[in-house]
């Protein structure tokens, strides 16, 4: 576990390091610079070497993919860090809130925080004007606020599938949204991992 998060932290470093040397903005065939590597990794929180080794180019740094980790919670640095970020893939950890530093993220047009522990909604998405897509599939969430998320200017899709969403959500959004909302029909289950 520690090897692998070692490899992922070096092939980071060194991707970073080609990147910045290069005096490009471009990692690989790619239109700015990504951060795939510490998926599956079995984080439990975001590497602290890595804020060290970023510190120059963070600004270029557009998605970050941390999914498949065993993350509890996300610091106010990692958000304040990567406010240029532009995609954060969180799905598959054990997140049940995001710090309200998420509220930097001004750029931030899609999140994917499906396959968490989330019970209440993450209300201060609702302040990110460029977000378009939020996935918050297999959580706990009940309720969510309908009138904040209709009032999102560049909101397009939320997935709320398999969440245990109360019959009073299911009945005002509808006619509220004009985004594609996705829901399971009540009671419906998660199928198996």
């Amino acid at each position: 576990m520690l090897k692998k998060m070692g490899e992922a932290v070096a092939r980071v470093a060194r991707k970073v390091n080609e990147t910045v040397e290069s005096g490009s903005d471009t990692l690989g065939l790619e239109s700015h610079l990504h951060l795939r590597d510490l998926a599956e990794c079995k984080l439990v929180s975001f590497p602290i070497g890595i804020y060290k080794v970023l510190r120059n180019v963070t600004d270029q740094i557009h998605l970050i993919t941390l999914a498949n980790n065993e993350l509890k919670s996300l610091t106010s640095k990692f958000m304040t860090t990567f406010c240029q970020l532009r995609e954060l893939h969180l799905e598959g950890n054990f997140l049940h809130r995001l710090p309200n530093e998420v509220s930097t993220l001004r750029h931030l047009q899609a999140i994917d925080l499906s396959r968490n522990q989330f019970r209440d909604f993450p209300e201060q998405l609702t302040t990110l004007p460029a977000l378009e897509t939020i996935n918050l599939e297999e959580n706990n969430i009940v309720d969510v606020p309908v009138e904040k998320l209709a009032a999102m200017p560049a909101l397009r899709s939320i997935n709320l599938r398999f969440n245990p969403l109360s019959a009073e959500v299911r009945v005002i959004a509808p006619p509220l949204i004009k985004f594609d909302m996705l829901m399971s029909p009540e009671g419906a289950r998660a199928p198996p991992p």
